[in-house]
């Protein structure tokens, strides 16, 4: 990461994983030319949502984990992407896609 970033609340900040795509007959293709990747690799989770009781509730997730989240979740910033941890569909595990 560039700059040091601590998210906030519920918010988890992930590094999408990329994944080269090679055509049948050796091209590779373009990441304008595909989708994104719902795939990521957490990098840092906030502390938690407050709930109603003023009882923080944390996030079951830790530095490293590989999750799969919503299509349409987040906020792109540099090479990163924050969501809330409810955007979380499910944890992968560790992929032999990520990156390091």
């Amino acid at each position: 990461m560039s700059a040091k970033v601590s998210p906030l609340s519920d918010h988890v900040v992930l590094e999408p994983i990329q994944e080269e795509e090679v055509s049948v007959s050796g091209l590779v293709i373009p990441d304008s030319a595909k989708e994104k990747s719902q795939e990521g690799k957490v990098v840092a989770v906030g502390p938690g949502k407050i709930n109603d009781a003023g009882n923080i509730e944390k996030i079951d997730l830790k530095i490293g984990d590989v999750v799969i989240y919503q299509k349409f979740a987040g906020t792109e910033w540099e090479d990163f992407i924050i969501v809330r941890a409810s955007d979380i569909l499910a944890r992968v595990g560790s992929s032999s896609k990520a990156k390091k």
